[in-house]
């Protein structure tokens, strides 16, 4: 990785971080806890791809592992974030610009659904049955729903600012890209546009053509 993708991803995962565990986890919602750490690697992963996904996960996850309260043996989390970071790597758009929103937000579906079975997993392999307790239909439930509602405000943020320093032209000519995709969709979706645009070239070119033909009059009568 970059130093300024390592900069910034060590940024944003230790702000995360705090955050999460000196405001989200005090507010005491019913189920689990918003993982605004688990939304940092989503957005970092689905630009830097599997590769980045992975090591930025897994710095994560044993950030989260040694952050007090650890209430877990030393790794297990990071296990979680690597294999969770490394699959939304996979999803990374080719041309890196995201065209609608459902495919991120169902990549935060999986990761929430998928995080938390792995996570109870990994605890039911080292003797921790806190999950069957709990619930883990409800742990389930909450933290789908949570961070489904978390994510808008977190994801395309974080995901343009990680762009924006990595100098991805993408970061500058958004608009005028996504304006381009559009276009060329419309045009190539038998819409009639592209009749119009025909015909609209047509009467340009009869246009030029008569003037010209106008301009070579004038002259034989100058002449």
């Amino acid at each position: 990785m970059r130093f300024n993708r390592m900069l910034l991803s060590v940024t944003l995962v230790a702000v995360a971080l705090v955050v999460q565990v000196s405001v989200l986890a005090r507010l005491h919602l019913p189920g689990a806890v918003p993982d605004l750490l688990l939304l940092t690697v989503l957005a970092l992963a689905m630009v830097y791809g599997h590769v980045g996904g992975a090591l930025i996960g897994f710095g994560a996850g044993l950030l989260a592992d040694l952050a007090p309260p650890a209430d877990h043996a030393a790794g297990r989390y990071a296990l979680v974030l690597c294999v969770i970071g490394y699959l939304a790597g996979l999803v990374k758009p080719d041309n890196g610009q995201v065209r609608s929103a459902t495919g991120p937000m169902a990549v935060v579906v999986a990761a929430a659904v998928g995080s938390t079975l792995l996570y109870a997993g990994v605890g039911a392999l080292v003797g921790d049955t806190a999950a069957r307790h709990v619930g883990l239909g409800s742990l389930l439930f909450t933290a789908a729903l949570y961070d489904l509602l978390l994510a808008p405000f977190v994801v395309p943020g974080l995901m343009a600012l990680a762009r924006r320093a990595d100098n991805d032209p993408l970061a500058e000519s958004g608009g005028s890209a996504a304006g381009g995709d559009v276009a060329s969709g419309w045009l190539s979706s038998g819409t009639g546009l592209k009749i119009g645009g025909q015909r609209g070239g047509l009467r340009v070119k009869a246009a030029k053509a008569r003037v010209a033909r106008a301009g070579r009059i004038k002259g034989v009568k100058r002449l």
